[in-house]
Protein backbone atom coordinates (compact mmCIF):
# COMPACT_ATOMS: atom_id res chain seq x y z
CA UNK A 1 0.00 0.00 0.00
CA UNK A 2 1.09 3.44 -1.10
CA UNK A 3 0.66 5.66 2.12
CA UNK A 4 2.42 8.23 0.74
CA UNK A 5 -0.31 9.31 -1.72
CA UNK A 6 -2.64 8.62 1.05
CA UNK A 7 -0.81 10.92 2.87
CA UNK A 8 -0.94 13.61 -0.19
CA UNK A 9 -4.88 12.36 -1.22
CA UNK A 10 -6.16 13.59 2.03
CA UNK A 11 -3.97 16.18 3.73
CA UNK A 12 -5.90 19.37 1.77
CA UNK A 13 -8.84 18.33 2.92
CA UNK A 14 -8.08 16.96 6.03
CA UNK A 15 -4.72 18.99 7.50
CA UNK A 16 -1.27 17.10 7.69
CA UNK A 17 -1.47 15.80 10.99
CA UNK A 18 -4.98 14.15 10.14
CA UNK A 19 -3.64 13.24 6.85
CA UNK A 20 -0.83 11.86 8.62
CA UNK A 21 -2.72 9.29 10.76
CA UNK A 22 -5.01 8.12 8.43
CA UNK A 23 -2.39 6.99 5.82
CA UNK A 24 0.08 5.51 9.21
CA UNK A 25 -3.30 3.70 10.39
CA UNK A 26 -3.94 2.15 7.00
CA UNK A 27 -0.61 1.10 6.01
CA UNK A 28 -0.33 -0.58 9.76
CA UNK A 29 -3.81 -2.68 8.82
CA UNK A 30 -2.50 -3.50 5.49
CA UNK A 31 0.52 -4.90 6.78
CA UNK A 32 -1.45 -6.66 9.40
CA UNK A 33 -3.57 -8.07 7.25
CA UNK A 34 -1.07 -8.96 5.04
CA UNK A 35 1.01 -11.16 7.37
CA UNK A 36 -2.68 -12.77 9.03
CA UNK A 37 -3.30 -13.84 5.03
CA UNK A 38 0.59 -14.89 4.45
CA UNK A 39 0.86 -16.58 7.83
CA UNK A 40 -2.66 -19.05 7.47
CA UNK A 41 -1.71 -19.55 3.83
CA UNK A 42 1.55 -21.25 5.45
CA UNK A 43 -0.26 -22.51 8.11
CA UNK A 44 -2.47 -24.59 5.46
CA UNK A 45 -0.10 -25.37 3.47
CA UNK A 46 2.42 -26.78 6.00
CA UNK A 47 -1.08 -29.00 7.35
CA UNK A 48 -0.99 -30.15 3.60
CA UNK A 49 2.43 -30.98 3.47
CA UNK A 50 1.74 -33.11 6.74
CA UNK A 51 -0.76 -34.63 5.92
CA UNK A 52 0.88 -36.00 2.79
CA UNK A 53 4.05 -36.50 4.20
CA UNK A 54 1.92 -39.17 6.51
CA UNK A 55 -0.21 -40.07 3.36
CA UNK A 56 3.27 -40.99 1.81
CA UNK A 57 4.81 -42.79 4.95
CA UNK A 58 1.95 -44.87 5.57
CA UNK A 59 1.72 -45.86 1.81
CA UNK A 60 5.40 -46.44 2.11
CA UNK A 61 5.04 -48.56 5.29
CA UNK A 62 2.00 -50.88 3.54
CA UNK A 63 4.41 -51.38 0.38
CA UNK A 64 7.14 -52.07 2.43
CA UNK A 65 4.75 -54.80 4.56
CA UNK A 66 3.34 -56.31 1.28
CA UNK A 67 7.01 -56.50 -0.28
CA UNK A 68 7.72 -58.89 3.41
CA UNK A 69 4.77 -60.91 2.34
CA UNK A 70 5.51 -61.26 -0.86
CA UNK A 71 9.09 -62.37 0.03
CA UNK A 72 8.22 -64.89 2.34
CA UNK A 73 5.52 -66.72 0.31
CA UNK A 74 8.29 -66.84 -2.62
CA UNK A 75 10.51 -68.21 0.20
CA UNK A 76 8.01 -70.83 1.11
CA UNK A 77 7.09 -71.19 -2.20
CA UNK A 78 10.72 -72.05 -3.46
CA UNK A 79 11.08 -74.66 -0.46
CA UNK A 80 7.85 -76.34 -1.72
CA UNK A 81 8.97 -76.25 -5.35
CA UNK A 82 12.54 -77.89 -4.00
CA UNK A 83 10.84 -80.49 -1.34
CA UNK A 84 8.83 -81.66 -4.73
CA UNK A 85 11.47 -82.14 -7.01
CA UNK A 86 13.79 -84.02 -4.80
CA UNK A 87 10.62 -86.14 -4.13
CA UNK A 88 10.09 -86.33 -7.33
CA UNK A 89 13.66 -87.45 -8.03
CA UNK A 90 13.31 -89.88 -5.64
CA UNK A 91 9.89 -91.26 -6.99
CA UNK A 92 11.85 -91.24 -10.43
CA UNK A 93 14.91 -92.84 -9.23
CA UNK A 94 12.88 -95.50 -7.32
CA UNK A 95 10.78 -96.27 -10.28
CA UNK A 96 14.24 -96.65 -12.61
CA UNK A 97 15.66 -98.89 -9.66
CA UNK A 98 12.45 -101.07 -9.90
CA UNK A 99 12.20 -101.72 -13.69
CA UNK A 100 15.86 -101.88 -13.77
CA UNK A 101 15.60 -104.91 -11.29
CA UNK A 102 12.45 -106.29 -13.31
CA UNK A 103 14.36 -106.48 -16.26
CA UNK A 104 17.95 -106.74 -15.42
CA UNK A 105 18.87 -109.96 -17.19
CA UNK A 106 17.22 -108.75 -20.85
CA UNK A 107 19.05 -104.86 -20.04
CA UNK A 108 22.40 -107.01 -19.75
CA UNK A 109 22.15 -109.73 -22.00
CA UNK A 110 24.98 -108.59 -24.30
CA UNK A 111 27.48 -108.05 -20.85
CA UNK A 112 26.01 -111.00 -19.26
CA UNK A 113 24.49 -114.67 -20.48
CA UNK A 114 22.36 -116.68 -18.59
CA UNK A 115 21.82 -114.14 -15.98
CA UNK A 116 20.05 -114.65 -12.67
CA UNK A 117 18.89 -111.83 -10.27
CA UNK A 118 20.15 -112.48 -6.65
CA UNK A 119 19.25 -111.61 -3.34
CA UNK A 120 22.03 -109.86 -1.76
CA UNK A 121 21.73 -112.13 1.34
CA UNK A 122 22.33 -115.12 -0.75
CA UNK A 123 25.97 -114.41 -0.83
CA UNK A 124 26.86 -113.87 3.06
CA UNK A 125 28.12 -117.04 3.85
CA UNK A 126 30.66 -116.67 0.95
CA UNK A 127 31.54 -113.03 1.77
CA UNK A 128 31.47 -112.96 5.28
CA UNK A 129 34.90 -115.29 6.44
CA UNK A 130 36.80 -112.62 4.10
CA UNK A 131 35.48 -109.09 4.91
CA UNK A 132 34.75 -106.81 7.99
CA UNK A 133 31.52 -106.64 9.35
CA UNK A 134 30.86 -103.06 7.52
CA UNK A 135 32.14 -104.38 4.45
CA UNK A 136 29.01 -106.79 4.57
CA UNK A 137 26.45 -104.41 5.73
CA UNK A 138 28.04 -102.13 2.90
CA UNK A 139 27.07 -104.36 0.35
CA UNK A 140 23.94 -105.87 1.31
CA UNK A 141 23.13 -102.21 0.34
CA UNK A 142 23.77 -102.37 -3.16
CA UNK A 143 20.82 -101.79 -5.49
CA UNK A 144 21.20 -105.34 -7.48
CA UNK A 145 23.35 -108.23 -8.11
CA UNK A 146 23.31 -110.74 -10.35
CA UNK A 147 25.06 -113.76 -11.44
CA UNK A 148 25.91 -115.03 -15.00
CA UNK A 149 28.66 -115.51 -17.82
CA UNK A 150 30.85 -113.06 -19.35
CA UNK A 151 33.31 -113.91 -21.71
CA UNK A 152 32.31 -117.71 -20.95
CA UNK A 153 33.73 -117.32 -16.92
CA UNK A 154 30.74 -117.05 -14.01
CA UNK A 155 30.85 -113.70 -12.63
CA UNK A 156 28.43 -111.40 -10.47
CA UNK A 157 27.37 -108.01 -11.10
CA UNK A 158 27.05 -105.39 -8.94
CA UNK A 159 24.48 -102.83 -9.67
CA UNK A 160 23.82 -99.09 -8.78
CA UNK A 161 20.75 -98.02 -10.03
CA UNK A 162 20.63 -94.12 -10.50
CA UNK A 163 18.30 -91.80 -12.88
CA UNK A 164 21.69 -89.54 -12.83
CA UNK A 165 24.86 -91.57 -12.61
CA UNK A 166 27.59 -89.53 -10.63
CA UNK A 167 31.13 -90.33 -8.73
CA UNK A 168 29.46 -91.33 -5.93
CA UNK A 169 27.42 -94.26 -7.63
CA UNK A 170 31.02 -95.24 -8.94
CA UNK A 171 32.49 -95.14 -6.18
CA UNK A 172 30.56 -97.59 -4.72
CA UNK A 173 29.10 -100.03 -7.27
CA UNK A 174 33.12 -100.58 -7.50
CA UNK A 175 33.56 -100.71 -3.69
CA UNK A 176 30.53 -103.23 -3.15
CA UNK A 177 32.01 -105.16 -6.08
CA UNK A 178 35.57 -105.48 -4.23
CA UNK A 179 33.52 -107.01 -1.85
CA UNK A 180 32.93 -109.96 -3.95
CA UNK A 181 36.71 -110.23 -4.99
CA UNK A 182 37.92 -110.26 -1.28
CA UNK A 183 35.87 -113.17 -0.98
CA UNK A 184 37.54 -114.71 -4.71
CA UNK A 185 34.87 -114.07 -6.83
CA UNK A 186 34.72 -112.84 -10.50
CA UNK A 187 32.61 -109.31 -10.18
CA UNK A 188 32.41 -106.44 -12.23
CA UNK A 189 30.91 -103.15 -10.77
CA UNK A 190 28.56 -101.12 -12.93
CA UNK A 191 26.27 -97.96 -13.21
CA UNK A 192 22.59 -98.41 -14.73
CA UNK A 193 21.16 -95.11 -15.28
CA UNK A 194 19.35 -92.65 -17.40
CA UNK A 195 21.81 -89.53 -18.13
CA UNK A 196 25.50 -89.58 -17.12
CA UNK A 197 27.56 -86.82 -17.18
CA UNK A 198 30.78 -87.03 -19.95
CA UNK A 199 33.26 -86.18 -16.24
CA UNK A 200 31.33 -89.03 -14.81
CA UNK A 201 31.57 -91.70 -17.80
CA UNK A 202 35.32 -90.52 -18.46
CA UNK A 203 35.81 -91.48 -14.11
CA UNK A 204 33.70 -95.01 -15.00
CA UNK A 205 35.99 -95.63 -17.43
CA UNK A 206 38.61 -94.59 -15.43
CA UNK A 207 37.42 -96.77 -12.68
CA UNK A 208 36.75 -99.38 -14.76
CA UNK A 209 33.46 -99.84 -14.10
CA UNK A 210 30.79 -100.66 -16.54
CA UNK A 211 28.05 -97.71 -17.20
CA UNK A 212 24.34 -99.21 -18.81
CA UNK A 213 22.58 -96.22 -20.46
CA UNK A 214 18.72 -96.11 -21.22
CA UNK A 215 19.65 -94.46 -24.52
CA UNK A 216 21.83 -96.58 -25.13
CA UNK A 217 20.64 -99.78 -23.85
CA UNK A 218 24.09 -101.78 -23.40
CA UNK A 219 26.99 -101.69 -21.09
CA UNK A 220 29.80 -99.62 -22.09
Amino acid sequence: MNTCRIYEDFKASLGEGAAKSLAQALGTMFEELRDTVTKEDFRMLRESIDVNTSRLDTSLTRLAEAQARTEAEVKSLTVAMQQLIIRTDAVVGRTFEFQFRHRLTSYLGRLLRRGKLLANDELLDVIEPHVEDYEVDDFLRADAVASGLVDGQKTYVVVEVSSTGDGEDILRAERRAGVLRKAGLAAIPLVACEVISPESLAFAKQSQVKVWRDEVDAAA
